[in-house]
Order: structure tokens, then sequence, then C-alpha cells
């Protein structure tokens, strides 16, 4: 079995806005998210500085990712969370120079482990293109479940594309 570097996952802190600004502002990034918009750097501050850390309130948590090295490789998101039925979507990114090296595996077992541990969540799901390959491989291998396809989903600037709805039942 392979081993997995470790990783802490950890809140947001005032230091972490470069990378923010980086990922947000990421263009090859926009077709799986819900933003077409750059943000700016003061729009970011505000967010870290006022984000509550409370996913009841902010329906949302964002979490840094951390190797040994105390080194940021990436943020995972638990999004859109509804506390009446218990479920939230799952969210990664990992930074260039660190992929293909285990830390989205290490991370997204760590977020399923807060998410049922902590937050007592029922599930958690994923929307990926269709033509994601690589997700789509990756997400089935840590035990997300195609539930559904999505005719249309994604718009990705001149054409529609089908999403892959993947589920996580904790």
């Amino acid at each position: 079995m392979k081993e997995f570097p470790q990783i802490d996952l950890r809140a947001m802190e005032p230091e972490d806005l470069d990378l923010l600004y980086k990922v947000e502002n990421d263009v090859s990034l926009w077709g799986v998210g819900v933003t077409n918009v750059p943000y700016s750097r003061y729009t970011l501050h505000n967010y870290i500085a006022n984000a509550v850390g409370d996913i009841y309130t902010d329906k949302q948590v964002r979490l840094m990712i951390e190797n040994q090295n105390h080194e940021t490789v990436g943020i995972v998101d638990i999004t859109d969370f509804d506390p009446r039925h218990m479920r939230a979507e799952l969210g990664i990114v990992i930074q260039c120079q660190y992929r293909n090296q285990g830390y989205a595996t290490a991370a997204v077992d760590k977020a399923i482990c807060y998410a049922r541990d902590v937050l007592h969540l029922h599930q958690l799901y994923i929307f990926v293109d269709e033509e994601n390959k690589e997700s789509l491989g990756f997400f089935k291998s840590v035990g997300f479940r195609h539930s559904a396809t999505l005719k249309d989903w994604l718009f990705m600037g001149d054409k529609y594309r089908n999403a892959v709805f993947m589920q996580y039942f904790l």
C-alpha cells in the first residue's frame, strides 16, 4: 500500500493572501467553480479577516493544506453546507509544484474524516467536468461514486459540457 505525505488542514491566516489571490484568479480553474470574475487583494483580505470559521454561519469552511515542512500546498473547501440534509460540496486545489505527490489523496482523506467526525455530515459531493478524466479517476480512487451525469451543466466559455455528479457517503 502506498504511503501518502503527512499533512495538516488548518484555518486560513493573513499570510495565505498571496496563495488565495493566485488560486481565485487562475482563469484555468474558473470552469470548475462558480466564479468568472477576478478577485482583488482587498476583497480576499476582507474574506480572510471576516470568515467566522463556523460552517453554520458561513455555510462553508476553507482549510489550507500544509505539508510537514509547513509549506502550504493547497486548499480544500467544504462549501454549500446544507444543515437540514447534512451534506456539503467538496473542492480541492493543489498548487502545481505539489501535484502528483499524494497531497490531494491525503487532504481528501483528512477532509472526509473532518466532515464525518467533526461536522457529522451524511455526505460529501462533487461535480466534475465529464472530460476531466484525471479528476474523475482521482475521486473514484478515494471512494466517490458516480451518481448522475448532468447534461450541459458547465459552460466553458464557448460551449456546454456535461458534469458528473459524485457522492461519498460518510
